[in-house]
């Protein structure tokens, strides 16, 4: 997989632990599931602009990333190259990144 992120792009991606919603204050909108190179990923937009990737169908349960916010909605192919980043950098032996 590579990534589909373009040079001037900065995207700062946090693994979460599964219990992550417990400490997290705010507050999520579930927008649907994705599917991107066979993968399965929940996806939760937060008040502050920033969405929640849950890798629902990945070796580890609970495992996904958070991409910051940001004031413009972000598009299906900006979700898509979010998530092909995301699985570029996990190792195949851990299901970690």
């Amino acid at each position: 997989m590579t990534s589909e992120r373009g040079p001037e792009e900065e995207w700062d991606y946090s693994p979460l632990p599964a219990d992550m919603r417990l400490y997290d204050a705010r507050t999520y909108t579930d927008l649907g599931t994705l599917e991107v190179d066979g993968e399965t990923f929940a996806i939760r937009g937060s008040d502050d602009g920033a969405h929640h990737y849950d890798w629902v169908s990945g070796p580890n349960p609970g495992y996904g990333f958070t991409v910051g916010g940001g004031s413009s909605p972000r598009s299906r192919d900006r979700h898509v190259a979010e998530i092909r980043d995301f699985l570029a950098a996990v190792d195949p032996a851990t299901g970690y990144l």
